[in-house]
């Protein structure tokens, strides 16, 4: 722990002092009048470049996607009611992925406070259900300490969102003593005897399965996770969304647990008699609608959140921890695998469900091979909500780790400025979006953001005109009534081209790999327009099946 006395400094040079003690190299941001003293204290930080955005819903998603790819914190900037309810729908992201995540807002003047003055929301109040943490700074002297307090939550235990507003005269005011201090994450491992519970459990096992989710991702747990799987065989499920935390390639990962999950996926999940569920909260989709774990499997719960622990199931085993602590705890037990033979029969079950049709059934399918033997081993994937994406969790292999940023909270918009956020953080990576039409137009904005600060980001549309996860269950649930859920014809490849970034239309593989390669050497944003067909809703069902 490292302790600094500063004196004598205006607040925003204060806040700027603790962003600088975070090790941050960017901010988003849509500049407001309410913190422009805090702006014009980011002019003379050198190490803190300030990234104005089209609109702060696509600011708050790349300072999530930040977060995410750095390991740091992502902080984002808005004024008042105005900036803070278009940044809502990135807090929420943070809540639900668990992002540790940072927002600054400048507030009304206090003379002004509680007369409904021009834009004058409780932002605290407001924000208080939907962050970790939220906070009006009221006093210059504590800004210091409440803004490192700010950062403190949103890193510890689950991270999270910490929303700190800010009366502008208050940016005007000097703080007498500012003590800084750096303080590492807290990583509790678990008690000797939760762990000898645990390999008792595992021994006695016939079936056992690791459900690994994000908490593995954020603790850097990856090789840990490997080791525990390859020493005892324990095959491994990713949790939504979180590919990347176990090679696909390798023999012992069985699948992933997302929306619409393959059968023999879910089968798998279903036969396992003890689950070791690792840094992850049994959410909605991993758990395919709360169908499981069932009544008879023994559930072996491990999540830093101790308050996560019972809150959907009850564990049999329920242990508060950091995941590499816990899982670095595992090794070296007692514990000898019978359970081979299974092992190979649903790591065969799902290497079948994600081998890719030759030759392709439709251009979706003949994209993603291309991704898949094009994309360079660094490469970072992000994506938004939709059906399009189906085809990327279906048959994408995810062979490295920190490879992929996707939003579990579905939110759409994500996927382009997600990928900005990540190139920031990694500029010598590729970065690569994927949208549906319906998606991205909702922050095509942002494509002139990675235009006027050099972001080479590369955006794959698939456009079929139509809100297509909606379309499709508008023809589940009522056949041929179809309300609101088609689009308009866009032609993003010249709206790309009209933001300053370079625009393709495809149709054939042939042609999308041709303009994959050449977006790869681009030095400015590119957007590859992949036109599909209405009929396919997605990967296993067409228009005409319904």
């Amino acid at each position: 722990m490292k302790k600094r006395v500063m004196r004598g400094l205006s607040v925003p040079q204060a806040i700027v002092e603790c962003l600088k003690q975070e090790r941050i190299s960017h901010l988003f941001g849509v500049p407001g009048e309410s913190y422009l003293p805090l702006l014009d204290a980011l002019y003379d930080e050198p190490t803190l470049q300030f990234i104005s955005a089209r609109h702060e819903g696509g600011a708050a998603f790349m300072a999530e996607a930040y977060a995410k790819a750095s390991g740091k914190p992502g902080v984002v900037l808005a004024t008042r009611g105005v900036g803070a309810s278009n940044l809502a729908i990135g807090v929420h992201t943070a809540r639900q992925d668990s992002t540790p995540l940072v927002v600054l807002l400048g507030q009304v003047h206090r003379r002004f406070r509680g007369r409904e003055g021009f834009q004058e929301v409780e932002l605290d109040e407001w924000f208080r259900p939907l962050a970790k943490w939220a906070v009006e700074i009221t006093d210059p002297e504590r800004v210091p300490e409440l803004v490192q307090r700010a950062f403190r939550v949103a890193k510890t235990g689950r991270p999270g969102p910490v929303v700190v507003s800010i009366p502008e005269d208050v940016f005007a005011s000097t703080v007498a003593e500012a003590v800084l201090m750096t303080m590492d994450v807290p990583r509790p491992a678990p008690a000797d005897d939760e762990v000898k519970r645990i390999e008792a459990a595992l021994a006695a096992a016939r079936r056992p399965l690791i459900v690994a989710g994000g908490g593995v991702k954020r603790g850097r747990a990856e090789q840990a996770l490997r080791r525990v799987a390859e020493q005892y065989s324990l095959p491994v499920v990713a949790a939504f969304r979180r590919h990347d935390v176990f090679p696909h390639d390798h023999p012992l990962y069985v699948g992933h647990l997302g929306l619409g999950a393959p059968a023999a996926v879910v089968e798998t999940a279903k036969q396992a008699d003890v689950i070791l569920a690792v840094g992850t909260r049994l959410a909605e989709v991993t758990t395919q609608d709360y169908t499981w774990p069932l009544p008879h499997q023994m559930l072996i719960h491990i999540d830093i959140d101790e308050e996560a622990l019972g809150k959907v199931f009850s564990a049999d085993i329920a242990v508060a921890a950091d995941a590499h602590e816990a899982l670095c705890a595992l090794l070296g037990r007692h514990i000898v695998p019978t359970w081979n033979e299974w092992v190979l029969e649903r790591r065969q079950a799902y290497e079948e469900t994600a081998r890719l049709p030759q030759p392709p059934r439709n251009v979706q399918e003949a994209i993603i091979a291309q991704l898949q033997a094009q994309l360079p081993d660094d490469g970072m994937i992000t994506n938004d909500a939709g059906n399009f994406a189906g085809w990327l969790h279906t048959f994408f292999s995810f062979k490295e780790q920190h490879m992929y940023i996707g939003p579990t909270s579905g939110a759409m918009g994500y996927g382009l400025p997600a990928a900005i956020g990540a190139k920031l953080a990694h500029p010598e990576r590729p970065a690569v979006s994927l949208s549906g039409d319906g998606g991205f137009l909702m922050t095509a904005a942002e494509l002139e953001t990675a235009s006027r600060y050099g972001v080479p980001v590369i955006s794959l549309v698939f456009n079929n005109r139509m809100y297509g996860t909606i379309r499709m269950y508008q023809e589940l649930q009522f056949p041929g009534r179809v309300v609101g859920s088609g689009l308009g014809e866009v032609s993003f490849a010249r709206l790309a081209r009209a933001l300053g970034a370079n625009g393709v239309t495809v149709e054939t593989a042939d042609e999308f790999a041709a303009a994959f390669k050449q977006a790869l050497t681009a030095t400015k944003p590119t957007v590859i327009e992949v036109m599909t067909e209405p009929e396919q809703l997605s990967v296993t069902m067409r228009l005409s099946d319904r």
